[in-house]
């Protein structure tokens, strides 16, 4: 069976979109999923999203996200961005469109600028709903890993994260310590790293050690994490610029229970067919 998709980027993150809402074909097995995402034995890609019919009235479609080791996860703010700028096509002035997600419905809007802007939902801050193990909410936690104790931020997002400050971008020990922190037993469903470096009040660099996929170009949810977790600690505005090895997206969060919005680029570049 040949389904066509279309491979996306949004800040270098490659997405896979197989829109699914005619046919309504189960997403494949994880075994086939890791064929497909490495690019020597299919398309390539960091995430998959699997493109359904919606289940209410009021959204166009519904949406799954795989990593390319096979495990679903419940949020790519990257991916939703690329489904949502499928979904408009040529259309950018159609307003807003609902999107249902593992996490919960997603509000997304494609500018006539081609950008997309996506209602990301309010931060989770409380450990057991993240989830991670500890006895009180905080705003920095200690974590050992890799022989010290870090000072980490904690957050959801939809999906789990963990954010360190460093000096240096450049310099971050993203490859021992993110693995390290990817799979810490506090993090009982795993959790993605973010090395987070102050510019200034409204400009930071970020690099992302996911889970399931490794250090990436861009991760939408971990620019989200990030942003939240520097205005917590007092160093960041509500609107924040995000530079990313892949580019750039530009985070808002006005604090509390305030959605924290996503927005940045959404772009094609092939498509094709998968055999299942």
């Amino acid at each position: 069976m040949q389904l066509p998709y279309l491979k996306m980027q949004g800040a270098g993150n490659q997405i896979l979109v197989v829109d699914q809402r005619a046919d309504a074909h189960p997403p494949p097995a994880p075994d086939m999923i890791r064929k497909l995402g490495h690019g020597a034995t299919g398309p390539g890609f960091d995430q998959l999203m699997w493109v359904g019919p919606a289940t209410g009235s009021s959204a166009v479609a519904a949406y799954r996200v795989f990593n390319r080791d096979g495990s679903e996860v419940q949020q790519c703010g990257n991916g939703v961005r690329c489904v949502a700028r499928v979904l408009a096509g040529d259309d950018t002035t159609a307003g807003p469109m609902l999107l249902e997600g593992p996490a919960g419905p997603i509000e997304a809007i494609v500018r006539d600028d081609g950008l997309v802007a996506v209602n990301m939902g309010a931060p989770e801050f409380e450990p057991g709903r993240i989830p991670f193990v500890a006895d009180r909410r905080q705003d920095r936690y200690e974590l050992e890993a890799c022989g010290r104790v870090h000072l980490v931020s904690v957050v959801s997002m939809g999906n789990p994260h963990c954010v360190l400050l460093v000096d240096s971008i450049a310099a971050a020990d993203v490859d021992r310590l993110g693995p390290a922190i990817e799979e810490h037993p506090r993090f009982p469903e795993a959790v993605n790293v973010g090395f987070l470096c102050v510019a200034d009040r409204s400009n930071v660099e970020l690099r992302v050690w996911e889970r399931g996929v490794g250090e990436t170009l861009a991760c939408g949810t971990g620019a989200c994490a990030a942003v939240v977790s520097g205005r917590v600690l007092g160093l960041l505005d509500d609107e924040v610029a995000v530079r990313l090895p892949g580019g750039q997206l530009m985070v808002s969060w006005h604090g509390a229970a305030e959605p924290v919005w996503l927005t940045g680029n959404a772009e094609l570049m092939s498509e094709g067919t998968i055999d299942l």
